[in-house]
Parts: structure tokens; sequence; C-alpha cells
């Protein structure tokens, strides 16, 4: 399987650089995500130690017997345990695919906005296995913490490489939605042969403005669609962050980025027993934000502005496993 083209942009650059520099990294910023919704960061601040610390703390409640974990189990978009079965990604793009092989330990913003009805989906009170996995909390939310600096600075270079100002999108990230996956992908052992069509997280593209992802190299890892090379592995670098855009990002601007296609492969006959664990800080923007294309030149597709509360509703019930 050949890799696909996905440029590293230095975030430390952007940051600090001359505008002879941040105008080249912008430039390239647009070429890629008009291209494949892909990027690869470095300097972004976030330490390998940090995530580690992330994977081993999850690794401790992800292998605890399944009656403990039953305790938190909750639904998609809910706050705590998804198990094995409980979504089918590839639902949301129309593609019938029988459910994922994976697990998930879901968390997210609780900062409310005092609307009881918007609060109580969106701004859940996160749940803690405190006494079962103790260090869950703490690294995970340091981490998030970490991660929404990062989405940000990623969206002010998102809006320079528009032409826009660089709040064109953090306006909109006052008080915003996101969550915080880690997903386990554990091998045969533990999810059983996958049946034909079966993926460890099935196509789809993601539904907000930016996704950040921290992940590990595997036989069966991330591959990304792009129409000039189909489906192709992502690339890989210990040190980067990998970073796609989402359906109200591509959007916003009309269709002059792609919305990154993407899926996660089944563990391989050549690594049966292959356990990965990504680390998923899915971004969005602030409740009811109105989401209305860039007009051309820059966008591309006049689509109607849409509400991004309901319109990332609509997308989680998709996904969802009747």
């Amino acid at each position: 399987m050949s890799e696909v083209r996905i440029p590293t942009i230095d975030l430390g650059t952007w940051t600090t650089g001359d505008a002879a520099a941040r105008e080249r990294i912008a430039r390239s910023v647009d070429e890629a995500l008009g291209r494949a919704g892909f990027l690869l960061i470095t300097g972004h601040g976030v330490t390998e130690q940090e995530r580690e610390e992330v994977r081993a703390a999850a690794r401790e409640f992800f292998a605890l017997p399944l009656e403990v974990k039953q305790k938190f189990a909750v639904a998609v978009g809910g706050r705590g345990w998804l198990g094995q079965g409980a979504e089918a990604n590839g639902y949301s793009e129309g593609t019938e695919t029988p459910p994922d092989l994976k697990e998930s330990w879901t968390v997210g913003a609780e900062a409310g906005t005092g609307d009881a009805e918007l609060d109580a989906f969106w701004f859940q009170r996160n749940v803690w296995p405190s006494t079962e996995a103790p260090r869950l909390q703490a690294v995970v939310e340091g981490y998030m913490d970490r991660m929404r600096a990062v989405a940000d600075e990623t969206l002010r270079l998102l809006a320079a490489a528009l032409g826009q100002a660089e709040d064109f999108f953090t306006r909109h990230t006052a008080a915003p939605t996101y969550t915080c996956n880690i997903n386990w992908y554990p091998g045969v052992g533990v999810v059983g042969e996958p049946l034909p069509d079966q993926y460890r997280i099935g196509p789809h593209t993601d539904f907000g403005t930016v996704t950040l992802l921290d992940r590990q190299q595997g036989k069966g890892g991330l591959q990304v669609w792009t129409e000039q090379q189909g489906w192709a592995d992502a690339p890989y670098d210990p040190a980067a962050l990998t970073v796609n855009i989402g359906d109200l990002m591509a959007r916003w601007t009309g269709d002059r980025w792609r919305s990154g296609r993407h899926r996660v492969l089944p563990p391989s006959p050549h690594a049966p027993e292959e356990e990965l664990m990504s680390l998923v800080y899915f971004y969005e923007c602030d409740p009811h934000t109105r989401v209305a294309p860039l007009p051309a030149p820059v966008g591309r597709v006049a689509y109607e502005t849409v509400d991004s509360t309901e319109y990332l509703k609509a997308k989680l019930d998709a996904i969802t496993v009747a």
C-alpha cells in the first residue's frame, strides 16, 4: 500500500517566524487541505511523555474485566466507556459496515452555557473511574487543556491560509464543544476475527472543525482517501500530531478544503494481536454557531448556512448502532 502525501507543518515556526515563513506555511496548508484534508504538525509543545502518560492510565482501565467496564457504559455522545459494537462510523457516509472493532473512553467540555437542555448533552459532567484507574482523570484533563490550546492555534493558522483575519474561527471558540476519545484497538484475541468489510473504525469524515490525533504506527492503522491515490497509508511521525479537518470546516470553506476521509484498518493477518491506542481530540465551535460558506473566489460551493449544534447532533445519531 502506498503512502499518501501529507506535509509536515512546524507550528512553532508559524507562531514565531517572520512574515515570509508564515506566508509559505499558509500556502502549504491551503494546498494540503484542498487535496486530502490532512496535515502533520510538529512544534505543538505536547511532549511524548505527556501522551504516553495518558495511554498508560487508559490501559489500566481497558484491561479491567468487562463487567467492571460495563458500570461506565454510555451511548454515543455520552461521557464514559463505549464498548465494542457501539459505533459504526461508516454509517455517517452511508457505507454499510459491521460495527467498529474498538473500545473508547470519552470525555469532553464541561463548562455549560446555562441552557439546561443544551448542557445536558453537549456539556455533560465527565465521569471518571477514580477507584479502578485512579491516574486517568488528572492526565486526561491536562491533555485536553493542552489540546485546546493547540486547536486554537491551528485554527488561527487555517484562517490565515484562507486569507482571513486570524480570529476568523477562534471568535467562535470562546466556550466551544469538544470531546476527547481514547480509542483502544485490541487484537483478535479480544475482538475476534474481523467480519468482511469490518474495520477498527469504518470509512468516514469527522464532523467538527479540526481533529488532533496522536496515534501509533501499526499494520492495522490509519488510512486516508484521496482522489489521486484512493486509500493509502497515512504517514507517521512520532513527534507529530495528525490534523484533519471535519465537515463543518469543509462547509465553512465552501469545499475549498476537503473533509478528510479516513478509516482505521482491522487487525492484520500478519499481526493479529497488534494493539494500538489513539488519542483523538475533536474540536468544534461555540454552540449554535451559524456556519456559512466563504463566498467565491475562496469558497467553491454555496452551501446553506447550518446551525453547528443541530448539524453535529445529526451526525452523532447517524453513527449510533441501534
